[in-house]
């Protein structure tokens, strides 16, 4: 009889599909499957893209400051179309959050994997040194009571 083994809890995310494999991480969740989800994943870009910002603000203009200075008034299908000052101001918002989480997540994945490199170097480090100073570390592991295990190979 075979017993799986289940991951930790912590270990284990679903992807909000019945019966979908675990995944270890986050990122397992962030990269889509389908062409739906891969679409829908390239919106925020789109969003915090500059041609967009300044699509957004240039309807701004048209739409709040050349009507305020009485230079344009745009016509009533105009407005309906584009929409009106609070529709373009809070779509500028958005974009620049969009464009803030996008270079945070940026951020947070690049410091991911400098500290996945340093902790793979410290591991390295610290194997080759008990390979060098293998009497030393016998005669610590006699003096401490076994409490130490010697390093396992590259994981």
């Amino acid at each position: 009889m075979q017993t799986s083994v289940r991951p930790p809890l912590t270990q284990t995310i679903r992807r909000g599909r019945a019966g979908a494999a675990p995944v270890e991480s986050l990122t397992g969740i962030a990269h889509p499957e389908g062409r739906f989800d891969r679409a829908l994943a390239l919106l925020p870009r789109a969003l915090a893209s500059k041609a967009h910002v300044v699509f957004l603000i240039v309807l701004g203009v048209y739409l709040i400051v050349l009507p305020l200075a009485h230079i344009l008034t745009p016509s009533a299908t105009a407005e309906l179309i584009g929409g009106n000052y609070t529709n373009v101001t809070s779509d500028v918002g958005a974009c620049i959050a969009v464009g803030g989480t996008l270079h945070l997540v940026r951020a947070n994945r690049r410091r991911s994997r400098m500290e996945e490199e340093r902790l793979r170097l410290a591991r390295e480090t610290h194997r080759l040194l008990h390979h060098v100073y293998a009497s030393q570390a016998r005669e610590l592991e006699r003096d401490c009571g076994g409490g130490m295990e010697p390093p396992s190979g590259p994981e």
